[in-house]
């Protein structure tokens, strides 16, 4: 450090301490967060600190990326920007069961074409229970730091990572020009106690867990108070990189080590499902011990090229799964039975519980399926219920313990008329199975205000448009005040801002109005103050509205509420359709129906529901008068180089003796094509081993063309 006072530095002279603060400093943060070996005194590390801050104080156009000065948070942000990730952040099946496991092994050899007894490396961990977080670095230099979101698209959260000590400004080493480093923020049990002790001490609500601190604690809007809390983070794959530097998952996890990130230390290597679940077992019975929250074991299958082979099934890695620990139980009142209408009319029962914490949260609903599973159980209101919770899974209701039943407790009668509008409630038969559904469904249809409602609360929702700001409060006044009808309304409030703001002023009068007479107190005088803010929350509703107008095809789908059709369907029929128009279009045609059933993951049932859905005229009205509001985006077809078969579908049939059914799937749709399981005029080549039967004549009929394996390899050879 200079011995040159701050006021005497030149422009380049400090730049030249900042650079070597910088770096200083980090290996101090290193030694002491990363290793547990601090290398100097807290007043030296404090003087080093301060020095630097001063610095950036009389030259702010020198403050660096990797500056320690983020540390403590950064001025605040009005708003988190989206950020639309460089690769998906993809989430995990689930395992719950030793048999899972073990199907996940043997899904993974059939796959890659391995026989029992070849070596296949696991690499198993535990699974961290907080936040999902990227860090993106540039030239070793963190950039960017972004929550999952809906695994497309996060929130900008730069400034609050630059806050954590474990999370490196400046990567050791030598690494890639381009690398984005994926894992968890958490808070230990320790550290979770210590705050909910300050919050209590000044008069601020408690957290319910470690998790949901840290979730609250990284989306502040002001750095200064995620710097304030005791954040860690633990690394543990990776997103966009411009090079590997590793051949497999667990020589990958060393490089992050390298480079200055924290890594489980459980972490291990098996090579047989019963070493993977030996780890398992080890892991839970240390659960209690670690100091921090974890809900499962991620297996991962250690080879990169192997994982390359596997690659993705709809929204998670073939080569990966989560084998969760057994869910938690507590015991509880059942105080009631609530109906609530769905947006397809369904009526579903919710318990109402007596408040009790499960796996530290507390509870007080609970699903209770539907009237069958209430019959089954024997559920009554007033019986003391065992609850189960298991993660993010909605708490259910076990089992009910009989002898504490209260005298007088009368089975529970399930509901014929629909709560919200009066209508029939029906069980439909299908027609082609003779079963009777397992759902009670309101017959009210459009006149259900329930089912308005909640289609309308779905359509604005996270996974669908996501309008910032629209809750489920807002559309149930607007749709009462007659602002909101269908889809397109929301759209069209913008040009109501007026109507808005009169809306929402008499609401909040009448709240006050209502919150003071329980009170005993007189009428609020309203202030120029409140005037301004409501004006805020209006002119902030209306830009969320503007900036959703252009939406992606697969959350518009999405968003329609179509029966059966939810964020991974969606995200098929737009891969497949491309346009809202080819969409459509193809739902017009007499072989609708036939169409979609060739896509992989949709099926009849699907298919069905989604023909249904579009020859309701009123339907057909309502997506009409949307898609005059806004504009939908074309998906981009895949970055395929010298495809021989991009925008082809593909028929697979008969035994394939070269790659397996699956491997030769997953390569034809990366190479832009789209794979079908059945055979139709639309077909343009089918690939026929030994023992092609049905769809072989089916070719034949429609005049496809078939080759066999050899020639298709021959023809994607090199693609």
């Amino acid at each position: 450090m200079s011995a040159k006072p701050v006021e005497r530095l030149s422009q380049t002279e400090a730049k030249r301490e900042l650079a070597a603060l910088a770096q200083q400093l980090a290996g101090y943060d290193s030694a002491y967060f990363q290793d547990d070996a601090p290398k100097v005194s807290d007043a030296d590390y404090d003087v080093l600190r301060r020095r630097n801050a001063a610095i950036e104080a009389r030259f702010p156009d020198l403050l660096r990326p990797d500056s320690p000065s983020h540390r403590v948070g950064a001025k605040p942000s009005a708003k988190f920007a989206k950020v639309v990730h460089a690769r998906p952040m993809l989430s995990l099946d689930n395992a719950f069961h030793d048999e899972d496991v073990a199907d996940f092994v043997a899904r993974v050899q059939r796959f890659l074409g391995l026989k029992e007894d070849d070596e296949l490396t696991i690499t198993a961990e535990p699974k961290i229970d907080g936040l999902s977080a990227s860090l993106r670095y540039e030239d070793g230099l963190f950039v960017q730091g972004a929550t999952r979101g809906d695994g497309v698209e996060g929130e900008d959260i730069t400034p609050n990572l630059r806050t954590l000590k474990d999370v490196p400004l400046r990567l050791h080493g030598r690494a890639p020009k381009i690398l984005e480093v994926r894992g968890e923020v958490y808070m230990t049990h320790a550290d979770f106690a210590a705050l909910n002790k300050r919050q209590e001490k000044d008069g601020k609500p408690v957290f319910a867990n470690p998790r949901n601190s840290a979730a609250g604690s990284v989306r502040q809007l002001d750095p200064a108070i995620t710097a304030s809390r005791p954040l860690h983070f633990f690394a543990y794959t990776w997103g966009e990189t411009s090079e590997l530097p590793a051949d497999t998952q667990w020589d990958m996890l060393q490089a992050f080590k390298g480079w200055g990130f924290r890594v489980n230390p459980l972490i291990r290597k098996c090579r047989t499902v019963d070493e993977v679940l030996e780890f398992y077992r080890d892991i839970e019975v240390k659960r209690a011990t670690l100091g921090y929250d974890i809900d499962g074991v991620v297996y991962k299958v250690d080879r990169l090229d192997l994982q390359d082979r596997l690659g993705f099934v709809s929204r998670s890695p073939r080569w990966a799964i989560a084998h969760k620990f057994a869910a938690e139980q507590a015991d509880t009142i059942l105080q009631d039975i609530d109906i609530q209408v769905g947006r397809t009319g369904k009526l579903a029962p919710v318990a109402k519980l007596k408040p009790v914490t499960v796996g530290g949260v507390v509870v007080q609903n609970a699903t209770l399926h539907n009237e069958d599973e209430i019959a089954r159980k024997d559920v009554r209101i007033g019986d003391t219920v065992v609850v189960q919770r298991a993660g993010d899974v909605i708490p259910q209701i076990v089992r009910v313990i009989l002898e504490k039943r209260p005298r007088g407790a009368k089975p529970y009668v399930f509901p014929d008329k629909c709560p919200a509008c009066g209508s029939h409630a029906v069980r439909e038969v299908d027609e082609k199975t003779g079963k009777t559904d397992v759902d009670r469904r309101c017959t009210g249809g459009l006149i259900c205000p329930a089912q308005a409602v909640e289609r309308l609360k779905h359509f604005v929702s996270r996974d669908a448009f996501d309008i910032e700001g629209l809750g489920g409060t807002y559309i149930e006044l607007f749709h009462e005040k007659g602002l909101i009808e269908e889809p397109a309304d929301i759209f069209r409030l913008t040009k109501k801002p007026d109507r808005i703001s009169k809306t929402l002023s008499e609401h909040r009068a009448a709240l006050s109005a209502e919150r003071r007479a329980k009170e005993g107190k007189g009428e609020p005088v309203k202030s120029k103050r409140d005037d301004d803010k409501e004006d805020k929350v209006v002119e902030n509703l209306v830009a969320s509205i503007d900036a959703r107008r252009n939406i992606s095809l697969d959350r518009f789908i999405n968003a329609l509420g179509i029966r059966h059709v939810g964020e991974t369907t969606a995200k098929l029929l737009a891969r497949n359709f491309s346009t809202i128009e080819a969409f459509i279009g193809a739902m017009e045609g007499e072989h609708a129906v036939e169409e979609l059933d060739t896509i992989e993951g949709v099926g009849e049932t699907v298919a069905e529901a989604i023909k249904d859905f579009f020859d309701e005229k009123h339907n057909r009205r309502a997506l009409d008068h949307l898609l005059k509001e806004v504009d939908v985006q074309r998906v981009a077809a895949p970055k395929v180089s010298g495809s021989p078969v991009a925008g082809q579908t593909i028929v697979f049939t008969g035994s394939l003796e070269k790659m397996t059914r699956p491997e030769a799937k997953a390569r034809a749709e990366s190479l832009g094509a789209k794979v079908a399981s059945s055979v139709s005029k639309k077909t343009d080549l089918v690939v026929a081993g030994p023992g092609a039967g049905s769809k072989l004549a089916e070719a034949e009929k429609h005049g496809v063309k078939v080759i066999d394996e050899d020639a298709w390899l021959k023809l994607i050879e090199g693609a």
